[in-house]
């Protein structure tokens, strides 16, 4: 990377191994992608008292050239009850992942493209005309 990783909490303790996670996750995303800019992460809690839903919002924000940007989200649902913040935060590179894995291909020219049939017609030409 160009710019070296940032990484930003808000109402969460840092630790070390919270920092090693997101350094292993980041080096994986430049196995895929070599010539990322700039990678940057946001970990908040947004309430201290949270009862329903996940009480981590992790925020991923890729620079690619040329101009590219990814933004891989992961907030506050119903549908999973306190996950673990290094759960979260695996779940939001896997997602920035595949996201990258998706733009490398298609800047090297690397997507599948589907074979249309193509619809033939013989007209035959009768010799009385």
């Amino acid at each position: 990377m160009k710019v070296p990783l940032k990484i930003s909490y808000r109402n969460v303790q840092k630790t070390e191994d919270i920092d090693e996670l997101i350094r292993e996750k980041c080096t994986k995303l430049e196995q895929i992608c070599s010539y990322i800019t700039s990678c940057r992460i946001a970990i908040e809690r947004p309430q201290e008292h949270q009862q329903i839903g996940n009480p981590y919002r992790v925020r991923l924000d890729i620079t690619v050239p040329p101009g590219h940007e990814l933004v891989v989200k992961r907030g506050v649902s119903k549908g999973e009850m306190h996950e673990e913040l290094a759960f979260v935060i695996r779940k939001v590179f896997n997602s920035a992942r595949r996201q990258l894995r998706k733009l490398t291909e298609k800047q090297r020219g690397e997507i599948k493209s589907h074979i249309t049939k193509e619809a033939q017609t013989f007209i035959k030409k009768s010799l009385s005309e």
